[in-house]
Order: structure tokens, then sequence, then C-alpha cells
């Protein structure tokens, strides 16, 4: 094709210290679902990936378990890759940040900044281990928070009041390594210059998008970008500190014995290393994707929690050390398990091992995951009742269900060749416009509206089934009128099965494969304007998926229920959160009044007609909400922090219809919409679910 693209594509590195669990799989299967659409397009595309692997946890642990480091992340390493190969995450390198490669490009970024005057070496404080002879990170030291005094508390935050602080702040701190009261003791560290001005130009410049033809941040990522640079003049980042000091699993920074390369400075690092590794093996070209003037085009998927690195620490590094820099990176929500966060005791603490082993498809993840993604920093939420109901409705009852109704016709009446197609049946269906919608979709990782679309064409073709019904043309007499009928009908829906299956590929590859097996083509995304050729050869339908039963997911929940114990390890990096961590103590509960007092709220369905930015006001936005009235209504919602409008028009969502009107200065505000918020987050405006209509009550 002539407007063939480059295209590099990475995911967040897992880290090497646990298994992958479902949470971990909605980016990688997310990345997968992109990454096979553009390989399907056309397009020179590439996926790498690797381990992170460095780190104080992987040395403690590879400790406790009396084996190397090395050891232990070439284990985890296996495991890992085998567990993205059972949910067909097709990686064209999957390696380590433990490399040559990755050394060497983390070397000569520091060696370069270094140059710049960006690196520089001061003396900092910190706590010690006089028992392991170690300094620990601010996760490795607990103790009593000083706002709320609650007990165990880690060393960068409370997670009982929200409250952040340095380690130094904790009362009777201790260490989480040996129980130890941790001493003061000074160490020179090195930091990147961060708060440097060419750094603080860069940045502001970059994160808004006036470097790029296009912003490289979602709207709601570059406004936190902005909320974290803070305005024009001032100077809110601070200098990062990138070193650790001995004992310390990872890189030795070069002319500074027993001083290490802190993990988040290698991490990302790890892309370079990766891609490095394999372009020496590929024959590609390194520089074509890396270089300065690259035109090259590399995407990051990332998790929401670890946007800070990516779009301040990562870009500033690859701008001064004279590397590109990203042309977007994307940034996706968290899971929750039926509206929770994952958990052990509940048995929703699903690794990716124990769902393959439990015998459960992995594209029927796959599918649900991508009705549920939309290319925003949203959470999304694997509800097992409607993962049951939607894969069975969907996937078997629309989708499979007209290849089993119609392949058998052909096989048995005419020797597994298709006829010609119905001519009107082509023109209602125009598969050219539909293909192009939905391409879109998956190009801007709308994977919901693709799932849509597709589904939409889904149930216009079981209603050609029905209308026509096959099984009753086949029972008429056997004339040739009603014989060519029959052909006519079944080529018609085995040819809209075609496309549908060539739609879903990217999110269904093996089954795609299976579909190109039975019908005896390849699934190629342009070959959708081509109707099935008139005499075409297919094979005999075998089984293509089989329902979700109630009692698999049972059985899943059970295998994954333990008793809830106290972590040994912290967290690797002090950003990130494992799903335990993030439980919280919850609001108070309300005061309890009576059904009669609740059925006076009058809570509506409404759609989001128009959201705009309200002049001067640093909280609000202003909704235009339609319920079904004649008259839409205006609300003044305080959500302008967690949501750009364009995230919300055409949107549902909840609002309180009959509070009294009230009088504020930007207008008047004709009632309430709900969000949900407390220490961990918010607003999280509610969006109900797609089968709602403006103007429902909420009972």
């Amino acid at each position: 094709m002539s407007d063939k693209r480059k295209i590099l594509v990475t995911s967040a590195l897992p880290y090497a210290n646990g298994p992958i669990h479902l949470g971990h799989l909605v980016e990688y299967i997310q990345t997968d679902i992109w990454v096979r659409f553009q390989k399907m397009r056309g397009h020179d595309c590439h996926y790498v990936c690797a381990d992170d692997t460095h780190g104080t946890p992987i040395m403690l642990r590879a400790e406790k378990e009396g084996i190397t480091p090395e050891a232990l992340i070439a284990r985890v390493h296996g495991e890992h890759y085998r567990d993205f190969q059972g949910f067909h995450v097709a990686f064209d390198n999957y390696y380590t940040t433990h490399s040559d490669e990755t050394r060497y490009f983390a070397e000569t970024i520091y060696q370069r900044l270094k140059d710049r005057g960006l690196i520089e070496s001061r003396a900092i404080e910190q706590y010690y281990d006089p028992v392991k002879e170690m300094f620990l990170p601010d996760r490795f030291i607990k103790g009593e928070c000083p706002k709320c005094h609650a007990k165990d508390q880690y060393g960068d935050s409370c997670e009982a009041c929200g409250t952040t602080y340095t380690p130094t702040d904790l009362i009777n701190p201790y260490s989480v390594v040996s129980g130890a009261a941790p001493v003061r003791r000074e160490s020179v560290h090195y930091f990147f210059k961060l708060s440097d001005p060419v750094c603080q130009k860069y940045l502001r410049e970059w994160t808004t998008g006036q470097l790029n033809e296009t912003p490289p941040l979602q709207p709601e990522a570059a406004n936190k970008m902005q909320e974290w640079l803070g305005l024009e003049g001032e100077n809110k980042l601070s200098d990062w500190d990138i070193s650790r000091d001995a004992p310390y699993f990872g890189f030795e920074i070069p002319d500074a014995p027993g001083k290490y390369f802190y993990v988040w400075l290698d991490a990302p690092i790890g892309y370079m290393g990766s891609f490095k590794n394999f372009t020496d093996r590929s024959g590609k070209d390194f520089d074509e994707y890396w270089s300065k003037d690259s035109q090259a085009e590399l995407y990051h998927f990332i998790g929401k929690d670890i946007l800070y690195f990516h779009a301040l620490f990562w870009p500033a590094m690859l701008e001064h050390s004279d590397f590109r820099t990203p042309t977007k990176v994307f940034a996706h929500g968290f899971l929750t398990v039926n509206g929770e966060k994952m958990s052990k005791s509940r048995g929703t603490f699903i690794t990716a091992e124990s769902y393959l082993k439990q015998g459960l498809n992995p594209e029927w993840l796959r599918y649900y995951y991508a009705c549920k993604l939309n290319g925003t920093m949203e959470d999304i939420d694997l509800s097992l009742e409607d993962f049951v109901a939607r894969v069975n409705s969907d996937l078997v009852g629309k989708f499979v269900n007209i290849a089993s109704r119609c392949a058998g016709f052909i096989s048995k009446r005419f020797d597994g060749k298709l006829g010609s197609p119905d001519p009107l049946a082509s023109e209602e269906f125009d598969s050219a416009s539909a293909s192009r919608e939905i391409a879109q979709y998956y190009e801007t990782r709308d994977y919901a509206k693709a799932v849509r679309k597709i589904m939409e064409i889904a149930d216009k073709a079981n209603v050609y089934v029905n209308n026509n019904k096959p099984w009753e043309l086949a029972k008429l007499e056997d004339t040739q009128e009603n014989q060519e009928k029959l052909h006519q009908v079944c080529t018609t829906a085995l040819g809209l099965f075609r496309d549908l299956a060539l739609y879903l590929k990217p999110i269904l590859p093996k089954l795609g494969i299976q579909v190109e097996q039975f019908l005896n083509i390849p699934l190629v995304w342009d070959d959708v304007y081509k109707t099935l050729p008139e005499g075409h050869q297919i094979n005999t339908y075998q089984h293509l998926m089989t329902r979700i039963e109630s009692k698999q997911i049972e059985a899943l929940v059970e295998a994954n229920k333990t008793n809830m114990q106290a972590t040994v390890e912290p967290e690797p990096h002090s950003e990130q959160r494992h799903a335990e961590h993030q439980q919280h103590t919850i609001q108070p509960i309300a005061e309890t009044i009576g059904i009669d007092e609740f059925a006076k709220i009058d809570l509506r369905i409404a759609r989001i007609v128009k959201a705009e930015h309200v002049e001067k006001a640093d909280k609000l936005l202003k909704l235009t909400l339609d319920i079904g009235e004649l008259e839409p209504r205006t609300v003044f919602a305080g959500i302008k922090s967690a949501y750009d409008p364009s995230q919300l028009e055409g949107k549902l969502t909840v609002m309180v219809a009959n509070l009294e009107p009230r009088k504020m200065k930007f207008g008047l505000s004709e009632g309430m919409v709900l969000a949900a918020s407390d220490e961990r987050g918010g607003p999280c405006v509610l969006f109900p679910d797609e089968g709602a209509k403006p103007g429902m009550r909420v009972k």
C-alpha cells in the first residue's frame, strides 16, 4: 500500500517479582489488538516489550529463595512469556532490562545528560537499616502516619487518609526488611535536573503538543501534566533522584562505584534495549525508529499510574540525550472486578495462569475487554455475570450462530461450493462503509464502538437469516428455483460471516485462523470490498466456540480465594500500588433513611448533549443534559479536574432531576450529576449501562 507506515509499539514492562494477573492483561490485550489491526492494514508495525528486572525487591526475593537475582528473573521471564502467549499477545520481541543493550543505552543517555550539565550529585539524608546494612526505599519503611496516626503505613503515603510525606515524617518507623528501627545516614546521590529551565520549557511545549502535529497525550493526561508543571513561570518540578546505593540489583553508574541506576531510569530504556535486540536479529535499522530525525511512529501504551514517568521524565531524558520522543503516550485506567478492586479474599484477584488452567477460553476475555475499552483513562469493570452473558450472547448467539445455521446446507446440498450472493443484501449491508467506520474506531482505540458496530451488523445478518429461513427452504420441493434460493441465502450469510470474522480478527486472532481454515481464504482487511467468488470451495464446518458456563466462573473464583495476609515484600516502585494495597477505609455510612424519603429523589438518565469549559471557573464544567424533556437542562458540575469536555459529550449519566435550581454567577444550574469521590480520587462521574435511555427513572 502506498501509505505504508513504520510503527513501533510498546507496553509498560511488567515487574519481574510476581505473576501476570487480569489487571495487567487490560494493557497487553489493548495493545495487541491495536498492533494486530495495524498489521492487518499492511503497515510495518513492531511490538516489543520486556520484563522490568532491577531493584531492591528482586534482590530481596532472590535472597529469600536462596537463588541469584539472575536465576529469579530468568524463571519469571518464562512465566510471564507463557501467560502472554496463552492470551495470544503476539510480541515481536519479549526481552529483559537486564541486558547489554539496555545497559548501553542507560549509560549513553546518562553520559549525554551529564555532558549537558543536567546531572548533579549531592548528599542527602536517608533511612538506613543497620541490620541489613542497606539504605531503605520509601516502600521498605513503615510506621505511624504523622497526620491520622494509622499504624503500619508506608514511607511515602498513608493509605488510610491519603496524606503524602517523606519517610522521616513517620512516627516510630521500622524496616520492612528486618524490623529494625532505621537510622538516618548521609549518602551522595545523583539527580537528573528536571528543575532546570531548559527541561521545564521543553516539557511545557511537548506536553501541550506545541512541538508535534498532533498532541502526544490524551486531553485528560495533558490536563494532569499541566497540573504537575504549574503555570507559566512556576517551577513545580523537582530534580529526580536517579541513583541508589549498594546493595542493589541493577546497573552500576559509570565512574561511581557502589552507586546504581534507579530502576525507573533503566525501565523505559528497556524499550530501546528490546528493540535493539530485535533489530540485531531481524536486520531492521534501529536508528530509523529512535534517531532524532526519525520519521517512524512511536507509541507507548501504559497505565495511568505511571503517566508521570512516561510524560515527564522519559521525554525529557530522550530529548536532552539526542534521541526521538514518543509520537503518543496512550494511558488507560485500572481494572475492577464486580465493581470493586481485585481481592484475594473474594477470589477476584485472578492470575492469568489460573484463568487458563481452569480451561477458560482466553478470547472470551479479549472480547470482553474490547467491549469496555474506549481509548480514555477511564477504569473498566469486569462484571463476571455480564462477562458470561455478553460473550454467550454476542460471540455464540450472534456471530458463530450465522455460520452454524448455514454452513451445513452448503456442504450437503452444494458440494461445499458457494453460489452467488443476494445483490439486494449486499447493497443493504454496505461493507465498504462499515469497514471504514470500524477501522477508524480501531485506530483511535475505541474498541467499544468497534464492537458495537460489528454486533449491529451481526444482528442484521441474523435478521436476514431468520427472514429467509434456510432450514425451511431446505424442506421445500426440490426445484431449481428453491435450490437457487437456498444457495443464495446461505452464500450471502457466509459472506456476512466472513466480514464479521475479519472485523473481529484483531480481537479474536485464534478464532480468525479457524474461520480462515473453514472458509478456505485469508482474512485480509481490504478484501471486505470483495464478495466471495461463485464456486469458491469451503471446508466442512467445525464448531468454533462454546458458551461460558456459570459453573466455570464459580470454579475460577473459588480457585483464586486465599486468606488476606500481610504482604512481606512491598511494591517495587513507590508510585505503583498492588491491587490489594488499594483497599481503603471507606467514609462512614450516612444516617439511615426510610424508603419514602429516598423516593422523593427523582434520579433520571441524562444524555450529555454538550460539555464545555466555564470561563474563570477553576472546577466547573457546563453540561447540557437531555432527560427527554422538550428543552435540555443546564447543570454546572465540579468535575473539571477529572474530565475534558470532549470525553463527556454523547455519554449517558445520572442526574438529580428534582433538585431546586441554584443560581450561580455563571448561570442557573438545573440539577446535579452523580459522581463518586473520596481520598483515593475522583470525582468519577457515573455512566449507566448502554441500554439505558434519556429520561428513564433510576429506582
